[in-house]
Parts: C-alpha cells; structure tokens; sequence
C-alpha cells in the first residue's frame, strides 16, 4: 500500500533556504514537509561546505557552515515540519484543490502548495578515476566533520573551494595533508589558496592520483606526475574533491519553464504551474543574485504568496514577525 504524507507545504530541498522557508510556513500557521535526496538535513552546505566560513548572511559577520544549519534546523522546529530525508521527488501533478509529489521510495505527498527549494538539484559526486572500489575503505568525497582525520595522513585531490578549505582546515589536526591537482591553476578563493601554500600543506600540481594501494584499508597513494615520474605519498584517506554533477532530469518532467538549469519565476517567486513555487539557487529572474541571504528572502516572498492558496480567507501579508500575537 502506498504510504501518503499531507501537508500545507511541500518543500523541495532541506538546505538553508529550505529550512527557513519552513520556519516561516509555520510562523503563518501551515503545516510543513520537507524532501531531500540527501541523507542529512542542510543540502549543499552540510554536504559540501559544513565548515565552510560564511560570511553573507545579516547578522553572522562569520558563521561556519554547520553552524548556520543547526541554527536554522532549530528555528524551523517552531513549524514542527515533517523531514522525508534520503528521497528523490520523481513526479508532480497539479490538481485544482492541490498538487500531488511521488517520492522514489514508492510514496507520494499531497500538499496545497508546492516550493521547490532544491539549489541545484539531486547532486552526485565526480568519481576518482583510480578509486573505483575503495569507498568505505579509504576513499571519501566529502568532510563533514575533522575529527576521524586527526593524527591521519589525508590526500586531498582537487583545485577548487572545497578542496582549498579542507586542506587548510585539516592542517594541523591531520598528521599530514597532501593536495594533488592537475593543472598548476585554482579555482579557490585566494586568500585560502595563499593560506595552504605558505601552510604546511604539500601541494603537487600537474599531477594525478593515480593508485591507490592498501589491503583491506587504504595505506598509501601513487601519484603520477605530468612528466610521468610516480610519487608515493602515505594515506589513511583520501578525499576526493572534483566537484559534482547535478542532476535535475526528474523536475523537467514536471512541466516547468526552465532557463538552462534554473526554474524561471516571477517577482512572487511563482513558477508557471500553478500552485508551485520555486526559491533560493534553483530560481531565475531578471537580476538574480545567488546568495543565501538573498535564498532567504525569496523564501519568505514565496510563502507569503502561497499563503492565500492555503488559506483562503488570508492576505498575502502577514503582519510584522515581531509583533505579538
């Protein structure tokens, strides 16, 4: 038998804007379900970048990532939303009382509204070429928390944000870091890329990891340079950070406009379907700016808007969050 959620809200993706658009569905009396393919709630952020310094959003002059979901899962509490984490939203049908989601497991959501809140859609991780079977062995993609790397020597592979982060971050607490990119150029914020380089990070352009070499555990790393000579480095992990694709084939069955990757909406963060809306990254319109501050905005434009089509008889205005009730 089919398992069904009813709810006010749906919200498509549990990461920052997911999350506040949560608190403020419940701050205007709806009922919240939130959708993530990713295992854990904070999308990207959590995913990718949870030590990460932030420093875009009002009020945090510098607020690490996982800091700034855990404030956020604690401000969306208040709405007591349902969280249907680990599922993919694999259709959408808009009917005239409301819109219909079917999840990958087999279930589906019946909500009034629908947010889509999905940043860049399901994301996977670019394989390492020479990792192929060292996952839960050695081979990670993402680092969610420092501490299982302190006294580890860890290989980092990759030139961007992420893998800059990390290296820095893990200086110190590692027993070594060794970042391997092939290109001598990076893609990484400068102060960060001028940090590890004059840290005490062992830095290899030019080059691939090649192997990775070990028995039931990862041991060591080969690393070929460009020219062909092999280096070996030790490693008890080794992470991966060559950014990832996204995938959002699911949603362009759904009927909406799309521009390229983004959903196009209107100034009410209204897509062209009706009853759905769309906030934060996944969005497109006239002078879009990808920040979250500016993801947290939309939120509250998005359910403002949507609240009429929850509740008839209310404006789209709420009144002030500071006033009382």
């Amino acid at each position: 038998m089919t398992a069904t959620h009813e709810t006010d809200v749906l919200i498509v993706g549990a990461g920052p804007a997911g999350l506040f658009a949560a608190y403020y569905a419940g701050f205007r009396g709806m009922s919240v379900a939130l959708v993530d393919s990713l295992p854990e709630i904070g999308g990207q952020v959590s995913a990718l970048y949870p030590e990460k310094a932030i420093l875009d959003v009002a009020g945090f002059p510098n607020v690490k990532g996982r800091e700034l979901v855990n404030a956020l899962v604690e401000q969306a509490a208040s709405a007591k939303p349902t969280y249907l984490l680990d599922r993919t939203a694999l259709a959408l049908t808009v009917h005239d009382d409301g819109v219909v989601v079917g999840l990958d497991d087999g279930s589906e959501v019946r909500a009034k509204v629908v947010l889509i809140t999905a940043g860049i859609g399901k994301f996977t991780p670019r394989p390492l070429p020479a990792g192929q079977g060292w996952e839960g062995r050695g081979l990670v993609f993402f680092v969610p928390s420092f501490d299982e790397y302190v006294g580890k020597d860890v290989v980092i592979v990759g030139g961007g944000d992420s893998a800059f982060d990390w290296a820095h971050h893990l200086e110190g607490i590692a027993a070594s870091v060794t970042l391997v990119h092939r290109r001598d150029q990076f893609r990484a914020h400068q102060a960060t890329i001028d940090a590890v380089l004059a840290g005490k990070t062992e830095v290899i352009t030019k080059a691939q990891v090649s192997a990775l070499v070990g028995d039931a555990q990862l041991e060591k790393v080969e690393i070929t340079l460009e020219n062909g000579e092999v280096l070996t480095r030790p490693a008890d992990a080794v992470v991966a950070a060559l950014g990832f694709v996204a995938d959002l084939s699911a949603m362009k069955e759904w009927g909406l406009e799309f521009d390229k990757r983004h959903i196009r909406v209107d100034t009410a963060m209204r897509t062209n379907l009706p009853r759905v809306f769309a906030a934060g990254d996944i969005n497109e319109y006239e002078g879009k700016v990808r920040l979250i501050a500016v993801g947290f905005g939309e939120a509250a434009t998005a359910v403002n808007n949507a609240a009429p089509l929850v509740f008839p008889d209310q404006g789209v205005f709420p009144g002030h969050s500071s006033e009382g009730s």
